[in-house]
């Protein structure tokens, strides 16, 4: 399985110039708390960085700084994790777990964002897939109990 199948597609992103006031707009309006960041003027987007809802939080309105006069770039987490669509899942979802990560942006083959990866999805495939196996063996075994008591 790899990452481009299972990720959730449309990463929402922002250019590193814009202030953290129109960070936070976005991330309120896309209803996300993970913005990918792109250098401004980049045509493809790619991914420089990440903001988080939690770094507006603690960097900026926690630390009483002018929310109109930070940037993107001076709150921005660099060089993140990011998978590749056709990055392994089950590797990338160990890196995650190791490094603490609950959302990981999915570049294309230019490195433009194409979606993320989110812990909480994976959970709910992985849910999927062991009720799969279960409902199988389960009717497997009611089968075989029903040929031995016919």
């Amino acid at each position: 399985m790899n990452v481009g199948e299972h990720c959730r597609r449309g990463m929402i992103s922002i250019a590193d110039s814009a202030d953290m006031v129109t960070a936070a707009r976005l991330m309120r309006d896309q209803h996300v708390g993970l913005l990918a960041v792109h250098r401004q003027g980049d045509e493809f987007c790619r991914v420089v960085g990440v903001l988080t809802d939690r770094d507006i939080v603690v960097q900026v309105t926690a630390a009483g700084r002018d929310p109109r006069a930070v940037k993107v770039q001076d709150v921005m987490i660099r060089q993140p994790l990011v998978a590749n669509e056709q990055d392994e899942l089950r590797d990338v979802l160990q890196v995650m777990r190791l490094a603490g990560i609950r959302r990981v942006p999915v570049v294309d083959a230019c490195g433009a964002p194409a979606g993320i990866l989110a812990l909480d999805d994976a959970i709910e495939l992985i849910t999927g897939l062991l009720c799969d196996i279960s409902g199988s063996i389960h009717s497997e075994r009611h089968h075989e109990w029903r040929a031995m008591h016919a």
